[in-house]
């Protein structure tokens, strides 16, 4: 008996080994299948999803975190109101363009779940996707560039500090930021 229950369960181990979950595992239920729950979410809110690294960790503050820290960057009523203005319309933007993404990739889901997907189809749909996130990528850094234009060198350097990317020490209102060498 000893025997016969030791080689089942050594069966069930080697059966279960075998059948390896993908890393995909789960996801074969979304709405969309390339687009977590969170990633609509984000996309339909206009979050930046890392989209405006390049600006953001190159001194080009965003609008939404100069909000954030608007009385350490000591902001002036007109900045205050311009970075106001320039985060509506930006949220607005990003929304739509979000919205739009969605709506490309979940045709590109149905084409694939309806099996009518061919190359040119494909060619088609993924170049829509391209675009749609290159315009949704574009909004998201031109609102860094037009926050960077709307602030003073040193409020830029006291922004990278209080955002953990620059120390006191390290820079000065000369040395970095979208207005190096402006005095």
């Amino acid at each position: 008996m000893k025997i016969a229950s030791t080689l089942a369960l050594a069966s069930l181990v080697a059966s279960a080994s075998l059948a390896q979950v993908g890393p995909y595992a789960g996801q074969q239920d979304r709405a969309i299948k390339a687009l977590s729950e969170r990633d609509i979410a984000e996309l339909r809110q206009g979050q930046g999803m890392g989209l405006a690294k390049a600006a953001e960790l190159n001194g080009y503050p965003g609008p939404a975190h100069v909000l954030e820290h608007a009385a350490a960057l000591s902001l002036t009523p007109a900045q205050r109101s311009a970075s106001e203005a320039l985060m509506h319309g930006h949220k607005a933007r990003a929304r739509e363009l979000g919205e739009s993404v969605i709506e490309a990739e979940r045709a590109l889901d149905n084409a694939f779940a309806s099996r009518r997907v061919d190359s040119a189809l494909l060619q088609r749909l993924t170049s829509e996707i391209g675009l749609r996130q290159a315009r949704l990528r574009e909004e998201h850094l031109r609102a860094h560039l037009e926050q960077a234009a709307l602030l003073e060198p040193q409020q830029v350097e006291r922004y990278r500090q209080l955002r953990g990317y620059a120390s006191p020490e390290q820079t000065s209102p000369k040395s970095s930021g979208p207005h190096r060498g402006h005095h």
